[in-house]
């Protein structure tokens, strides 16, 4: 069980309203604004990402670390598809072992260029539980991936407290198995690789929902991670209140849902408004409540 969470922030993003058009016009002032605001309300790394840069990727992954380093202290986790893209980012850093790499995964296109680059500069590197098949089924095909991938890094001279495995989280709206099967697997990884990291991309649940309904689903999945010991998570720096449950500031609504996941049904007439809304949407997050925006009002 983990009482605090390594906040990434997500909001650096190609997709992004503000700093999508900053990245392609190379216009340094709203990332490096972001990226202050970002520190400034609790992040723990920034998550830069750049999403596949096909065209100028070496060059934008370059312009986009010097860009922050200039402005903030903390370590940057770099965020693209593209390999080549990857390598010049880490190595444009004034702190390249201090990077994370975001991600490997088994495809040999990808594990072939990081890994024997992430072990020669010493960073940190995402494990992506995505088989060549694409998502694995279940905990078991999560967690023989895993392995395969895990054991390929070590190989390649990366130990495990060096590697921060995602599971992929999956979202609501696909229905509560495949987030159960991610938090299964999280209880198995310390048999699997001891000493590695867990992270998760925690907006992923709430991808397709209402925008104010996200914070509601977000929150209490972190609650539900952390019961597993969950080392970090990408997420959105600017829900003051996500933070504050990260940092271990809400003890008493994560003593609820971990109690409710270990079976207990709370009386719900004994519920602050507060509670209520932390219980219902677990309810949805477990499948025991089919999953439809007005959720909270039901």
């Amino acid at each position: 069980m983990s009482d605090k969470v390594i906040c990434i922030a997500e909001s650096i993003n190609i997709m992004g309203k503000r700093t999508g058009q900053a990245m392609r016009e190379r216009n340094p002032l709203p990332i490096q604004q972001m990226a202050k605001e970002e520190v400034e309300l609790g992040a723990d790394y920034l998550d830069l990402n750049i999403g596949p840069a096909k065209k100028e990727g070496p060059d934008l992954a370059s312009w986009i670390v010097r860009v922050v380093e200039e402005v903030v202290d903390i370590p940057l986790s770099l965020d693209t598809t593209n390999p080549e893209a990857m390598i010049a980012g880490i190595k444009a850093s004034k702190r390249p072992a201090s990077m994370l790499i975001n991600s490997i995964s088994i495809q040999p296109e990808r594990l072939e260029k990081l890994g024997p680059f992430a072990a020669e500069v010493g960073c940190e590197v995402v494990a992506l539980l995505w088989g060549l098949e694409g998502l694995p089924r279940d905990a078991n095909e999560r967690a023989s991936l895993a392995v395969d991938l895990i054991m390929k890094l070590n190989e390649y001279g990366i130990p495990n407290e060096k590697i921060w495995v995602d599971p992929i989280l999956t979202p609501i709206t696909l229905g509560a198995d495949q987030i159960q099967e991610a938090l299964t697997f999280l209880s198995m990884l310390q048999d699997i690789a001891p000493g590695a990291k867990s992270t998760i991309g925690l907006s992923n649940v709430s991808n397709g929902v209402a925008s104010h309904l996200r914070p509601y689903l977000n929150r209490v999945m972190l609650m539900m991670l952390m019961k597993y010991g969950i080392y970090s998570a990408i997420l959105d720096v600017y829900d003051k209140e996500l933070v504050e449950i990260a940092k271990g500031q809400h003890p008493d609504w994560v003593s609820l849902v971990h109690r409710m996941m270990d079976g207990e049904e709370p009386d719900v007439k004994s519920l602050s408004p507060k509670e209520l809304e932390i219980y219902k949407t677990f309810k949805v997050l477990t499948g025991q409540t089919i999953f439809s925006e007005s959720w909270l009002e039901v």
